[in-house]
């Protein structure tokens, strides 16, 4: 049978090694390094997921048939690359064409040559500069670390005192290391906000899947901003119209000027758009399926994901049909208390495997030991409801919400609610 090897160990991952195992195709995974719910579908490998050296050689000697890559530090560190020059089969962008996500300036860049509808913006390296255009600019205006920050190397500052605070961290206190000694300074864009997610081949395009999610930790979109609480798909207003026009004015382009660049795009591509009074606008991209996007756009897929990998990495996209249920699905992230600051780990999980006919759960920040399975991040898991309805999707997720139990449990109650 087919052998599979899974990179990551988050709630995305986990998703990812459960469509994979619902395949007709019955394939043997592993996963490096996974958690306790990886643990219980495929084989955990005690392998840091950017060590590339040690993946290869795992994937080597254990004769895997196909990679597959869910985080994005690995992919802007050439993953993909590393495991094509030893002749192994690996679904995801190259380090070049991973800059879309490893790269703000780059990204932006490629927007701008593609004619891609996008934010006014500007680059700068110099303090001092960038101080100077802000107080020149005004507020509100965005300021984005050009590399990755784990989601948290964006500011929306709403006063120059915000805008200047944020490049002070950023270009002085360098509280993102080297990811924030560039920055992209762009203006403030409003409306509402999507994630649109497809299958590219490095030339053709698949069609679009939406979804919405809940970056603030708090009801009411109030605290800090996280990973990602939880969220939603397809959004009610999502519709073929606009589905159409996002690809043909914001995905296609990018995807051919990328080719056009040198590096064509082969992977999944992830953009966060948002819907302005002009049309949709491209926020930024990201190489690679969200987190928690994946854990409620997987359960829609009705294809065989190692269908759709192969299709994409045989250059064959055009002649698959991608195919989503019409249903909805609503996922709630639970998290340990105090996330997305300081937060304990290490208290025991009561029903983390729960599950029902329209819902389960995916395993975050957990682990297995002697047993047991205990709490290990600041996401611990991702409940998930499905059902014709969005209010029955999230009825759903919330029941399974309520019957795990660990110490210092967190989840925002409004995922969902319209």
């Amino acid at each position: 049978s087919m052998r599979l090897l899974v990179v990551g160990s988050g709630a995305r991952e986990h998703a990812i090694v459960w469509k994979l195992s619902i395949s007709p195709k019955k394939p043997e995974i592993f996963v490096a390094p996974g958690n306790a719910g990886t643990g219980a579908l495929a084989i955990n490998v005690p392998i840091a997921l950017d060590d590339i050296d040690k993946l290869i050689l795992f994937a080597k000697e254990n004769d895997i048939d196909l990679t597959v890559v869910g985080p994005e530090i690995p992919l802007v560190n050439g993953i993909v690359d590393r495991f094509q020059d030893e002749g192994l089969r690996i679904f995801g962008p190259s380090q070049k064409a991973a800059r879309i996500e490893g790269s703000k300036s780059f990204s932006k860049e490629i927007m701008r040559a593609a004619n891609a509808p996008t934010a006014p913006f500007m680059v700068f390296d110099n303090y001092s500069d960038a101080r100077e255009y802000v107080l020149e600019h005004g507020a509100p205006i965005v300021i984005k670390a050009d590399g990755l920050a784990a989601g948290k190397g964006v500011v929306v500052a709403q006063s120059i005192d915000d805008a200047l605070e944020a490049l002070h961290n950023m270009m002085i206190e360098n509280i993102f290391g080297s990811s924030g000694h560039c920055v992209v300074i762009e203006d403030c864009l409003s409306g509402p906000e999507v994630s649109v997610f497809c299958f590219s081949d490095g030339k053709n395009t698949s069609s679009l899947v939406a979804a919405c999610d809940y970056k603030r930790a708090y009801d009411g979109n109030e605290g800090p901003n996280t990973g990602g609480m939880g969220g939603y798909s397809p959004p009610p207003w999502w519709s073929h119209n606009l589905e159409q026009e996002i690809k043909e004015t914001c995905i296609q382009p990018v995807i051919d000027q990328l080719a056009l660049d040198g590096s064509p795009y082969i992977g999944v591509l992830y953009g966060g758009l948002m819907l302005t009074e002009q049309g949709p606008s491209i926020i930024e991209f990201n190489a690679r399926l969200g987190d928690p996007e994946a854990e409620f756009i997987l359960p829609r897929l009705e294809n065989d994901l190692i269908d759709v990998i192969d299709a994409v990495l045989d250059g064959n996209l055009e002649n698959l049909q991608l195919r989503w249920e019409n249903d909805f699905v609503v996922g709630v992230v639970i998290a340990s208390g105090g996330y997305p600051g300081a937060y304990q780990t290490g208290y025991i999980i009561e029903g983390s495997n729960e599950k029902s006919d329209d819902g389960m759960i995916f395993h975050a920040g957990t682990q297995l030991r002697d047993g047991v399975i205990s709490t290990a991040g600041g996401r611990v898991l991702t409940a998930i409801g499905k059902a014709a309805t969005m209010e029955g999707a999230r009825a759903s997720a919330y029941k399974l919400v309520r019957s795990v139990k660990f110490t210092g449990k967190e989840f925002r109650t409004d995922i969902a609610q319209f």
